[in-house]
């Protein structure tokens, strides 16, 4: 657990700073086990709920993304489907297999630090930010979350890079992942407010109700 000498709890970008190092780290350990650098964590504050990488390679199983395995971790850890109160770290952002679980736990916050303009769930594809799915299936998909992008990016890329730096250039030549070599931004976009229709006021009132039985 992070601490400060006054006393005080540390802040939130200290916070966010200190998970995604982590996470970093995480993917560098995903090559030595045979993986590809992809990492993903699940916490609460500073505490780590769940951790994982990759398992493709080791399970012959495309669907062992870091980031599904991290959210089944967390859950399990919790003993409940809601992770609202949770932030996803990833090295890389999140796919669209990824992202559509994320919503449905209603995670709180995602940030990662490689943005994937191609596949992601966030640049690519908006499942991330669609307040549609929310709207339309309530008792399914939770609000958009709070995003930051960027954070750590060029620390995460050397991972990348160290791995197979000819193969890092041609995902960064066809625009997979990464960003401008000149830019590094992080942008940070705030969660969106929950759908405050009647159907979504009885269901906040049923997960309260499973909550106090």
């Amino acid at each position: 657990m992070l601490a400060r000498t006054d006393g005080q709890k540390p802040d939130q970008y200290v916070i966010d700073a200190a998970m995604m190092q982590r996470c970093i780290r995480l993917s560098a350990q995903a090559i030595r086990d045979g993986e590809f650098p992809f990492a993903a964590m699940v916490c609460i504050g500073d505490e780590v709920l769940a951790e994982a990488t990759n398992e493709v390679a080791k399970s012959s199983d495309v669907t062992q993304h870091a980031e599904l395995l991290a959210i089944s971790r967390a859950q399990k850890a919790l003993g409940r489907k809601e992770l609202t109160d949770c932030t996803l770290y990833s090295n890389v952002e999140p796919c669209v297999m990824c992202s559509f679980p994320a919503r449905e736990t209603s995670i709180g916050r995602v940030i990662f630090a490689i943005s994937s303009p191609k596949m992601g769930g966030f640049s690519r594809w908006a499942v991330l930010r669609d307040a549609g799915l929310s709207q339309a299936m309530p008792e399914a998909f939770g609000p958009p979350p709070e995003i930051i992008r960027g954070l750590l990016r060029r620390e995460a890329e050397k991972v990348w890079w160290s791995w197979n730096p000819l193969i890092w250039s041609v995902i960064k030549y066809r625009g997979c992942f990464g960003g401008e070599e000149d830019v590094d931004v992080c942008e940070h976009l705030q969660a969106m407010p929950a759908p405050s229709g009647l159907i979504q006021r009885l269901l906040r009132l049923r997960r309260i109700h499973r909550k106090t039985a």
